[in-house]
């Protein structure tokens, strides 16, 4: 299976050792959007005070809307943003003709000229399957690796990319296909951070087996090929999504993150195998600023509920250090004996601080501009900005506050020990929604309409190159680390592993010799499964022609040690489920005398959500209704490479005449579905960019087969193709709707969907099949 989109050489996909941090640096500049202290704040000097169109510091813009910050790394701005509007809701008698010649809301990553704005490249991604309403899009940033000065990004779909500095692809990897990655309608994203060979991003997924339940989950990538080194979970359930960016230190001897998460907690992790160290809970809701490290303590802040009272947001600072004792259950829980001091004044769901020096300043939710002594957390004095701010946070370079406000006005303010001077104040075009950015003489800022640069086009030579952590001589090996580890594989295929024995903190020790492998079942499974697959006199895992769909983990040693790997085995084309193999006794937690079967274990967005059970005699996948968390299911059964495939299964909605679930199939990354609520057939991909419907009378307890295909013509565009008919008849000739779409998605795992509003009326599915268009 082609599980990245490699356009380099392959030589990377076999490693040894993880290279150290101390290798030569390619990069300069300022690459990531924290700047390189992480905490906002530039050594430049010589930066404008004036932006005014009097002052005639505008030098350029660059007509593309966005919500981040811009990074620039040997004379090159890439900035990460949108354009277009999306096709809006249509129906139709007939096979139906939206207005395809509406150009689609697609996000953009382009390479700048950051002295002229001209543009040397550009990628485009769609948006797909996702929640996102208006254009809550590129909400986030790109992150560029000193190393090599590759750009990485991660999308509003989920799509994780790497770039060389002249726009080659190197590798890509969809998260919510392979890791159930979900979405949510506030759009954010954040941005990756880069440590060693490690490129690291978060977000709330709903995998398989153990990660089955939705958990906000930090994912560490090679940065060098996409093959994954770790995952973490360090919280709990959450409540909200987080685009906390990590903020990362060696403390304790170890390399460590430190990030707010979904569930309101204040996480620290090992940044170099994802081990969780310690979790501080803050907030009934999530916590999405980036916190600044001051001395021996975390400086974290939310806008949520208070655990302890009713009022909404604080500013803490946390006590750093803390480390599970002997025997303890890591992360180690944090209690209130931890908090260093706590500020109740301050609260933003969305924004972050900077620290300068000993002062923290930040703008709250209501518009003020806190200075806080990072000491004792005390208020120093406040400055009335706005009305209200939203995501954007201020930077500090040059002796001044540069601060975008949510309504599009930029100020550029002078801090002192008692007050702060108004330098400028200037009105933009659009919302400021993303922090600024400056170097070498100018300064950037991305409003809801365009980019803006500000300053001397010629600059003054600055230049910025990162520090450069350095690794301490490694201890004893205590463990085996394995890359990737996880993986997919189709029969016939193999995967090839690099496996190091890596000391207490993480750090490589050597390259592991010798290593015996075994198929491992975790104490804690559910269900006790294994991989149909096994190693080869090459130590390649190697899934055989005839291999079933399954799931499992295996374990390595080598020299006492020991490390382990899982992976799912997903079928080639043609292949169908039908259910009748499975053994329903598994009883139900809620239904008397109900006994089921859990789906299986290597489709994605599964668990928790499908059974299979009984319906009159037949074997089907049932909707479940225990949760009304779970009231959608978008459930993946195939690889996210996959195209040009036909989709079919029959799927049945309970319900009455008032109201109804629907029921239908992904076909790559569009839903095929019948919407019984509103007796139609529907075509989506996201409900405000793609919505397409034509009528069918869907009637309740009653089964339909549900047939789809997609095809990409040689421009890039598609036809998205649906029909269905009552189960058992004859199926009829022409496609019951028919939906062009400008820029299609030209790949994409095949599914299964599940809506049960309220969670009040099951969806069944049988006899799905997938099969190559003929």
């Amino acid at each position: 299976m082609k599980r990245f989109a490699v356009t380099l050489s392959v030589v990377w996909m076999v490693i040894g050792l993880m290279t150290p941090i101390h290798a030569a640096r390619a990069a300069e500049g300022w690459l990531d959007w924290r700047g390189p202290n992480q905490n906002g704040t530039s050594p430049e000097t010589g930066l404008p005070d004036d932006v005014s169109a009097e002052g005639g510091n505008l030098l350029w813009t660059f007509d593309m809307q966005g919500r981040g910050t811009p990074v620039l790394a040997n004379g090159t701005l890439y900035v990460w943003g949108y354009k277009g509007a999306g096709v809006t809701e249509e129906s139709a008698a007939g096979p139906t003709q939206p207005r395809a010649a509406q150009a689609d809301l697609r996000e953009f990553l382009v390479a700048l000229d950051p002295s002229t704005g001209e543009e040397h490249w550009r990628h485009a991604f769609n948006d797909f399957l996702s929640d996102t309403i208006y254009e809550r899009y590129s909400i986030g940033s790109p992150a560029v690796d000193p190393e090599t000065g590759d750009i990485f990004l991660l999308t509003t779909a989920g799509e994780m990319a790497a770039f060389t500095p002249g726009g080659e692809m190197i590798w890509k990897v969809s998260m919510m296909e392979d890791y159930g990655r979900l979405t949510f309608p506030n759009g954010r994203i954040g941005a990756p951070v880069i440590e060693g060979d490690l490129v690291i991003v978060h977000g709330i997924t709903s995998n398989w087996g153990s990660d089955g339940p939705a958990r906000d989950r930090f994912y560490a990538y090679d940065k060098r090929n996409g093959q994954l080194v770790w995952s973490s979970t360090p919280g709990t359930q959450p409540t909200d999504s987080s685009f906390s960016t990590p903020t990362i230190e060696t403390r304790n001897g170890k390399r460590v993150f430190y990030a707010g998460t979904g569930c309101g907690n204040i996480v620290c992790v090992n940044a170099l195998t994802g081990d969780p160290i310690w979790r501080y809970e803050i907030s009934n809701g999530g916590v999405n600023s980036g916190v600044l490290i001051y001395k021996d303590s975390l400086i974290a802040l939310h806008g949520n509920e208070n655990l302890d009272n009713t009022t909404m947001g604080r500013m803490i600072a946390i006590k750093l250090g803390a480390e599970p004792g002997p025997g303890e259950e890591a992360p180690k829980v944090l209690d209130k004996s931890y908090e260093l001091w706590r500020n109740d004044a301050i609260s933003h769901f969305t924004s972050s601080p900077v620290l300068v020096g000993d002062k923290i300043y930040m703008v709250v939710e209501t518009g003020e501009l806190y200075c806080v002594d990072a000491n004792n957390g005390k208020t120093l004095w406040t400055l009335k900005l706005a009305n209200g701010q939203l995501h954007a946070s201020p930077l500090y370079a040059d002796g001044k506050l540069y601060i975008p406000i949510e309504n599009g006005t930029f100020y550029i303010l002078k801090p002192g020990e008692k007050g702060c001077e108004i330098l400028d104040k200037e009105q933009l075009d659009g919302l400021c929604i993303g922090s600024p950015m400056a170097y070498d003489g100018k300064i950037y800022v991305h409003t809801t309409k365009k980019l803006y640069c500000f300053g001397d086009r010629d600059g003054h030579g600055f230049k910025l190159t990162w520090p450069e952590p350095q690794w301490p001589k490694p201890g004893k090996a205590v463990a085996l680390q394995i890359e990737p580890s996880e993986v997919i594989l189709e029969p016939g295929e193999t995967q090839r592993f690099s496996v190091n024995e890596i000391d207490a903190n993480g750090y490589p020790v050597k390259v592991a010799e010798h290593v015996a492998w075994e198929s491992f079942v975790p104490p804690t499974a559910k269900v006790k499964a294994h991989m149909d697959a096994a190693f080869n006199d090459q130590g390649e895992l190697a899934a055989g022609d005839d291999a079933k769909v399954s799931a499992g983990a295996y374990l390595a040693q080598a020299d006492g040690l020991k490390g382990t790997i899982r992976g799912r085995i997903l079928p080639k084309l043609p292949f169908s489920e039908n259910f009748d193999s499975f053994e329903l006794s598994v009883p139900h937690a809620t239904e008397k005398d109900v006994k089921f079967a859990y789906p299986p274990l290597p489709w994605i967005g599964a668990r928790f959500k499908w059974e299979i059970r009984d319906r009159e005699g037949e074997k089907v996948l049932a909707k479940t209704l225990d949760n009304n968390l779970f009231q959608r299911a978008i459930t993946f059964i195939g690889p996210p490479e996959a195209s040009n495939y036909t989709v079919q299964a029959d799927v049945l909605t309970d319900g009455n005449r008032r109201m109804m679930s629907s029921a239908g199939v992904i076909n790559q990354r569009y839903i095929i579905a019948l919407v019984g609520n509103w007796r139609i057939i529907e075509v989506s991909s996201n409900h405000e960019r793609l919505k397409v419907s034509a009528p069918f009378d869907v009637k309740p307890n009653t089964w339909y087969t549900i047939k789809s295909r997609v095809d990409i013509n040689p421009d890039g565009s598609g036809v998205i193709r649906g029909k269905a008919w009552p189960r058992g008849e004859a199926e009829p000739e022409a496609w019951t709707i028919e939906v062009p779409h400008k820029h299609a998605h030209t790949e994409g795992a095949p599914g299964l969907y599940g809506f049960s509003p309220q969670s009040r009326f099951r969806v069944y599915v049988d006899n799905v099949s997938v099969t190559p268009n003929e």
